[in-house]
């Protein structure tokens, strides 16, 4: 690799390309991507999918996705599935399919490896006198009084554990470290744990399960991975992964860590995301104001713009705040190129076109997406009444105030120039409906006389429009770091108010009668949108995948 293409890679694909050109591995990359099957995944997940997978295919080696489930109590065969799709979904396959519950027996032996080369011992304390006896970061531990059992006692106990002879709590196996380390995770460490529970996987054939800084490395060394890459909370770690291997003698992937994602105006602990759905602040999983991937997708992100956004904010070594902004950015490019234009009036007020016939219609061509020639056109019907946004007229408007007010003319887009003369009101005072005339001399948008006007609107026929719910999504939490708020504050008291906004009657223009869920459109001068599951063949539901504008930037320079 030339100077200049190294200069280009991030810190993790150095590493590995310095590893090829020395022949570390025989020249060979194997990565993995190993979540645990307790949660949906988030976007912070997508950024390490992204990484591994993504490296793997761009030099040409594998990459596995193994599920570590070696927690029984919180792990369900309906985490597994879901992660399946969500990393299909990005657009990614593993070479190999494993389970850390695959290496169950193997693990085992492992541990009675360590066990009679006096490296792990059985211990009765309890979880508070582990505690105790560890003592602190700048307090020594204390080693435990069975520390120094004998390799056969040892072997007997570990034994009836697995033979289930013993209550949850009641023994652990510990390796046998250093209970004066600095590093905490290396103070004689569990190794193993009694939980009589039963596994989505193995049933109730254990009611030992190993740990994850035991399983882990021994995990990747059995599928023969090359580069372990995992985020920063890992680091202090290390030590201990390399330790197993190294007390094994078994094959040693490097364990690399990068900074993790950590999104504004969002959190990204499972448990935090776990309460805001059993507490219902938010609808499930999915609910398009969650940072999961299936709630990114319901919401119509597509994976090509996830994947941009991870290639965009890097990799580095250290963590960091990253904007929305920048996701925001990353789905509108992506959708401005692929994403059929239509007319969708989210708040309709109507407008009787007072000089049309009475009776009939007419079709206007409009442009499907003016950013590819290939698109083509619609028709779209035109009639003597139309819905307009109610927010396109005011009747008190100020100078600067360029859309639709009495003795004002506006453009309708793809039709007429159009002059309000009158604005109906009910009892309290509403405007319901508004009196305009058109010039029919102005088809197309331009006048004969050569006379101008600023505002350009979109509008919807009446007669032919489509009853849809629109769902406006927005931040769900007003704080820039919900987890970083004052401690005498639920870091729930931030969830924005206004991050689900539901528009009950929006009028869509008929094109739109066929869509299909998931279809994403972009609703010119509102946004982009897409077809929500909860469509019915009576009532289409769209959910806002992204303003055409960082609205909430906007909102924050206010404040």
């Amino acid at each position: 690799m030339n100077t200049a293409e190294s200069k280009t890679l991030d810190f993790v694909r150095q590493i590995v390309v310095d590893d090829i050109e020395s022949g570390k591995n025989g020249g060979q990359v194997h990565t993995r991507f190993p979540p645990e099957p307790n949660g949906y995944l988030h976007i912070g997940h997508a950024k390490s999918i992204c990484l591994n997978f993504g490296i793997a295919k761009q030099y040409g080696g594998k990459c596995n996705l193994r599920f570590d489930d070696t927690n029984p109590e919180k792990e369900e065969t309906e985490f597994v599935e879901s992660i399946l799709e969500d990393v299909r979904w990005l657009g990614f396959e593993w070479d190999n399919l494993y389970y850390a519950s695959d290496y169950f027996d193997q693990l085992y032996e492992m541990a009675i490896k360590l066990i009679k080369a006096g490296n792990a011992f059985v211990c009765d304390q309890t979880t508070e006198e582990v505690r105790e006896y560890r003592g602190g970061w700048n307090k020594e531990g204390r080693v435990s009084p069975f520390r120094d059992r004998s390799v056969e006692e040892n072997l007997e106990l570990f034994k009836r554990m697995k033979n289930g002879e013993f209550r949850d709590g009641e023994k652990t196996l510990r390796a046998k470290i250093d209970m004066n380390s600095s590093n905490m995770n290396l103070r004689d460490p569990a190794m193993y744990r009694i939980r009589h529970t039963e596994h989505h996987r193995t049933g109730d054939q254990w009611c030992i399960y190993p740990t994850y800084d035991w399983t882990h490395g021994q995990s990747d060394s059995i599928e023969g991975i090359t580069h372990s890459i995992c985020t920063l909370e890992f680091e202090i770690h290390r030590p201990l992964y390399d330790w197993y291997l190294e007390a094994l003698e078994i094959h040693h992937p490097q364990q690399i860590e990068f900074a993790r994602l950590n999104l504004m105006n969002t959190v990204m602990s499972k448990r935090k995301l776990l309460e805001l759905v059993q507490g219902g602040y938010v609808s499930a999983w999915d609910d398009p104001r969650m940072p999961t991937i299936c709630g990114f997708r319901r919401r119509g992100f597509t994976p090509e713009s996830i994947r941009d956004f991870c290639d965009r904010i890097g990799v580095t070594k250290t963590n960091s705040m990253t904007d929305l902004a920048q996701l925001n950015l990353s789905i509108r490019d992506h959708l401005n190129k692929i994403a059929p234009r239509r007319m969708c009036v989210l708040d309709p007020l109507k407008v009787v076109i007072e000089n049309y016939p009475e009776g009939e219609s007419e079709v206007r061509s409009a442009i499907n997406n003016p950013e590819d020639e290939t698109a083509g056109t619609r028709e779209m019907p035109f009639g003597r009444e139309l819905y307009i946004e109610r927010s396109d007229f005011m009747e008190d408007a100020p100078k600067k105030f360029f859309r639709l007010t009495v003795g004002r003319e506006v453009r309708l887009k793809y039709a007429f120039f159009i002059k309000c003369h009158e604005a109906i009101k009910d009892v309290s005072g509403e405007v319901i409906e508004l009196r305009c005339t058109y010039d029919r001399e102005t088809a197309g948008g331009k006048a004969p006389d050569g006379r101008k006007v600023k505002g350009t609107i979109h509008w919807v026929s009446v007669e032919h429009a489509v009853n849809a719910e629109v769902r406006l999504y927005d931040v769900l939490f007003e704080a820039e770091d919900p987890s970083d708020v004052a401690e005498d504050t639920d870091w729930k008291e931030t969830i924005n108010p206004n991050s689900l906004i539901i528009m009950n009657n929006s009028k869509l223009e008929p094109s739109l009668a066929e869509a299909k869920v998931g279809d994403r459109f972009q609703f010119e001068r509102n946004g982009y949108f897409c077809v929500d599951r909860d469509s019915t063949a009576d009532k289409l539901v769209f959910n806002r995948t992204v303003t055409l504008k960082d609205a909430w930037a906007k909102e924050k320079a206010r404040k």
